[in-house]
């Protein structure tokens, strides 16, 4: 597993993440990591496994599902392996 160091951080940031830490019931380190996987993971998101899935159990694309199929109005463009 990757491991990452975070230098120069303010006292005042460390202080903050152990009180925050203290709250959820959880060491520093996974505190850091469960504000991280947040950051990159935003909710709202929809992953592509899940909406299939909720398709196929739905029976069909609902109107409010439907912004989610549309194409840019830009067309794909032809990638060139060389």
């Amino acid at each position: 597993m990757p491991t990452i160091f975070v230098r120069n951080l303010p006292e005042e940031v460390h202080r903050a993440l152990r009180v925050r830490a203290a709250q959820h019931g959880r060491s520093t380190e996974a505190e850091v990591r469960a504000i991280l996987e947040d950051a990159v993971n935003p909710e709202g998101r929809i992953a592509l496994g899940s909406l299939l899935a909720s398709i196929a159990r739905d029976g069909g694309i609902d109107d409010d599902a439907l912004p989610l199929f549309q194409r840019d109005s830009e067309p794909a463009k032809l990638v060139k392996f060389e």
